[in-house]
């Protein structure tokens, strides 16, 4: 994107924003046709700006910038549709939704498939009920669209179809190997769970349980040993809550 370059009403999210100077903010989004883009927002700060009032997390925005989408300037920004809001319960998972993709996309790389994807998981935030399950399609599709993506439907070895009663592990390098020699073992996942989650259907508390712990190891290796804050913090919460249950 060149330096004179104008993007006008683009969708986006605010994933990251930081005081930039005494009344402006460095801000990251989401786009959907520009991929993760970082402008600057000048005077934002000040006392009457109505960009206070829109740029917020988790809001579906439009947004207008000129100079590069790295280090560009932010010339307008409103609301594209009435927000749903985030759970009170689920806005660790919504922060942790957005470090993700400041961690994993590129700048400037192009994925409206992620953007999709992102807006989806924020409308399963909106209830705990749905929480866990509109993390784990997100982690999926932000894998595929970087390309590490796994077929659970396919042994990697040979490409038999995956068996719903038979028990398989799964790496986050390779795939789908197996069989399991002992379906007891941490690792070993059913085959329909695999099913499940390839299809992105995910409706057991079983499945569930196996995309959780087959996609946290796909989304470890692709960080490459960098630590996310959000999980952080919820690991500190829930040792603190564990705490007082047991004083």
């Amino acid at each position: 994107m060149t330096a004179s370059r104008r993007v006008q009403l683009e969708p986006a999210f605010l994933l990251h924003q930081k005081q930039w100077r005494d009344s402006s903010r460095i801000v990251d989004f989401l786009t959907r046709d520009h991929g993760r883009v970082t402008l600057f927002a000048k005077g934002v700060r000040r006392a009457g700006s109505h960009w206070q009032a829109v740029l917020l997390p988790f809001a579906p925005l439009v947004i207008s910038w000129s100079g590069s989408g790295d280090g560009g300037t932010l010339t307008g920004a409103e609301l594209a549709t009435r927000p749903v809001p985030v759970a009170p319960a689920c806005l660790m998972s919504g922060f942790y939704l957005n470090e993700l993709v400041l961690k994993l996309l590129g700048r400037e790389d192009s994925h409206p498939d992620v953007h999709d994807a992102y807006a989806l998981a924020l409308a399963a935030l909106a209830t705990p009920s749905t929480e866990h399950r509109g993390l784990r399609l997100f982690e999926k599709r932000l894998l595929e669209a970087l390309g590490v993506g796994v077929d659970y439907a396919h042994l990697v070895d040979g490409g038999a179809r995956v068996e719903p009663d038979t028990y398989y592990h799964v790496t986050p390098a390779r795939g789908v190997t197996g069989p399991a020699g002992d379906p007891f073992l941490p690792s070993a996942c059913r085959g329909a769970d695999l099913l499940s989650l390839g299809g992105e259907d995910l409706s057991t508390p079983a499945s569930l349980a196996v995309a959780r712990r087959v996609l946290r190891a796909a989304i470890n290796a692709a960080l490459d040993g960098r630590e996310l804050s959000s999980r952080r913090v919820a690991r500190a919460v829930h040792e603190r809550r564990a705490g007082k249950e047991e004083s």
